[in-house]
């Protein structure tokens, strides 16, 4: 680091940060697993490798502006405790300032400035000094992240204390550059309950879908501590309104003396202690699904070798345990399928056809009606037990349903559009509830179809501003991908699926639309590729050029997707061990992450997985 107010700061070694500590952004991801042996003990070895940095406590006769400078790199070190930074302030502010109240992300310098001065030369009893600059995101107290792009511009007030400058007034939590939020945070999945209202009992293991929620939490050596006390806390509050949590209210870690609430033994079994008597855990029906929420948390985030989780009350006794096998009873796969095979329309006929699970490049129609030569396909949606499928036929306007297993003829269509390439892809949740959007200018909507068929149920969607194009529905069945045609371009929205009524007579929401796609950009296809990223086609209106790009849903990061350039469709499996697929000028490719890509036989578009 150079020199600030005439001293160097000479703990970091990474690239300067100019002014207030606010310049360069970037946005390279933190690695934050590693093999755990217990907890705040050798954990972490890839973030122990980087170069750490220590904060520097002022020196005597430091200007405004230096102080200023100071605080905000001390901020930005590897202490999380804000110790230091504290000591930047005066005594009364140190007691209540709360740096976990909220993180602002800048993109671009920001420079500190004395705005005004309260009398004159030693006799200077307050100094304002702003810092401005460009706003990328906000992070919330729950951690989590929003992009929120404007200018910032926020004031200092220093008061003497003691004869030296001190920070007497500011807001509530921190402000660091893209560059330094990605080098001292790193995402984390929490994991809740889904809340499907009417429909918790209707579709089987519906009581036990794990939701991920998206957050960022600082880089210490007890991360393990961090992710089960966020956890703890509830989910965010976007989440929150279709989402369930099995933590008691109120109930924390265990967090007296040296004993922190959690062990993890070198056999990988996980030891949570809560501040609650056995009673409060809920015995254990309710225990295990808690225990089911911090086993695929914690195995998400930096144990993928986890073997167990053992819940414990205050006094130490134990309340329940649950081992690998069991927790499997709670995860994606039994929503998303376990299926390998994949699908595309081929070019000639317009029918199904399915890769095996072998990985061969030769695919097969399937079979029944959606295999036959007169098919006439122009989008499908596999069932995720890949029994049943829905495709769109006749130049868009209608929506049939069929086996994939037994042979026949289709069925009258279940929907039917009133205008030419009206229907969009449909798209099946995991309760086996059928989702598509009519283009229909004149009456745009989406519906659902209950089991693929029946009366079309209406959903609103507040704030749409535009027409859905295409959509998505992930597995869990409460949250949904939506390209919205907005200005000439496909933009993407991430929505909140909320369930009301009854069985017999359903209700659907979507609600709380968050934009992911950055400004003057489009999207034209979009997958679900994992339980918190989508795969989508960015549509770079400045060279024309449709590139395959991995986007967060909390809206955190775009990232290429290396070895291919161009493509006109693109899908992906939440489950994360499948390969990418793409197709280009009337070829289908299967993208694996670790080898090339290999087209497969015969030509065909628009692949999909079951979902």
């Amino acid at each position: 680091m150079g020199a600030v107010g005439g001293r160097a700061r000479l703990l970091r070694s990474w690239p300067g940060v100019v002014g207030a500590a606010l310049l360069l952004a970037g946005c390279a991801s933190m690695p934050s697993s590693g093999e755990v042996r217990k907890v705040g003990q050798g954990q972490h070895a890839d973030v122990d490798s980087q170069v750490r940095v220590f904060p520097s406590a002022p020196h005597r006769g430091e200007s405004a502006s230096d102080i200023v400078n100071g605080f905000m790199e001390a901020t930005t070190s590897d202490e999380t405790d804000f110790a230091t930074a504290e000591k930047y302030l005066t005594k009364a502010l140190q007691k209540t300032w709360d740096p976990t109240a909220k993180i602002t992300v800048l993109t671009s310098s920001a420079q500190p400035k004395e705005a005004s001065v309260t009398g004159s030369g030693r006799k200077e009893s307050s100094v304002i000094v702003d810092l401005t600059g460009t706003k990328a995101a906000v992070v919330d107290a729950k951690h989590t992240y929003t992009p929120e792009a404007g200018a910032y511009d926020a004031s200092f007030r220093l008061v003497k204390e003691n004869n030296e400058w001190r920070i007497d007034d500011l807001d509530d939590g921190l402000v660091i550059s893209q560059q330094d939020f990605s080098r001292i945070y790193h995402p984390v999945n929490m994991y809740y309950f889904a809340s499907l209202g009417p429909d918790t009992q209707r579709a089987g293991g519906a009581d036990k879908t794990l939701v991920a929620d998206p957050v960022f939490l600082r880089n210490q050596s007890d991360s393990v501590v961090s992710t089960v006390s966020t956890l703890l806390g509830g989910p965010s509050k976007w989440l929150a309104p279709v989402v369930s949590t099995a933590v008691p209210k109120g109930v924390r870690l265990y967090d007296k003396a040296a004993d922190r609430g959690v062990t993890l033994d070198d056999s990988q079994h996980l030891k949570v202690r809560l501040d609650a008597t056995a009673q409060r855990l809920g015995g254990e029906p309710g225990c295990t699904r808690l225990a089911a929420q911090l086993f695929t948390t914690v195995q998400d985030q930096s144990v993928p070798k986890l073997a167990a989780v053992d819940l414990a009350a205050a006094d130490g006794r134990s309340v329940c345990s649950l081992g690998k096998d069991q927790a499997a009873a709670y995860g994606a796969q039994n929503l998303v399928g376990s299926s390998e095979r994949q699908y595309y329309i081929g070019a000639q006929p317009h029918r199904l056809l399915a890769l095996s699970s072998t990985g061969s490049t030769s695919a097969r129609p399937v079979n029944g009606p959606f295999g036959e030569t007169k098919a006439n396909l122009e989008a499908v949606a596999v069932g995720r037990d890949e029994r049943i499928a829905a495709g769109v036929r006749e130049n868009g306007r209608q929506l049939v349903v069929g086996s994939l297993i037994e042979d026949g003829p289709f069925a009258p269509p279940v929907l039917t559009s009133k205008v030419k390439g009206g229907l969009s892809a449909p798209s099946w949740d995991g309760f086996d509830d059928l989702w598509v959007a009519d283009r229909d200018p004149s009456a745009p909507r989406v519906v659902v179809l209950r089991n693929g068929g029946g009366d079309p149920i209406p959903v609103s969607v507040e704030g749409l501003t535009g027409r859905v194009e295409a959509l998505r529905v992930a597995s869990d069945g409460v949250r949904i991908a939506m390209l919205v045609q907005q200005d000439g371009l496909g933009k993407l929205k991430l929505g909140r699926i909320e369930r009301s009524g009854t069985q017999q007579h359903p209700k659907f929401a979507v609600k709380d639309l968050r934009t992911l796609t950055p400004e003057g950009e489009g999207v034209t296809s979009v997958s679900w590729a994992g339980p918190s990223r989508l795969v989508v086609l960015d549509d770079n209106q400045s060279d024309r050029a449709e590139q395959i790009q991995y986007v967060n849903t909390d809206g955190w990061a775009t990232t290429p997707f290396e070895g291919i350039s161009q493509a006109a469709s693109v899908a992906a499996s939440e489950d994360l061990s499948r390969p990418l697929l793409a197709s280009f000028d009337h070829s289908v490719y299967r993208l694996p992450p670790d080898s090339t890509g290999k087209r497969v036989e015969p030509k065909g578009d628009d692949p999909v997985y079951p979902g």
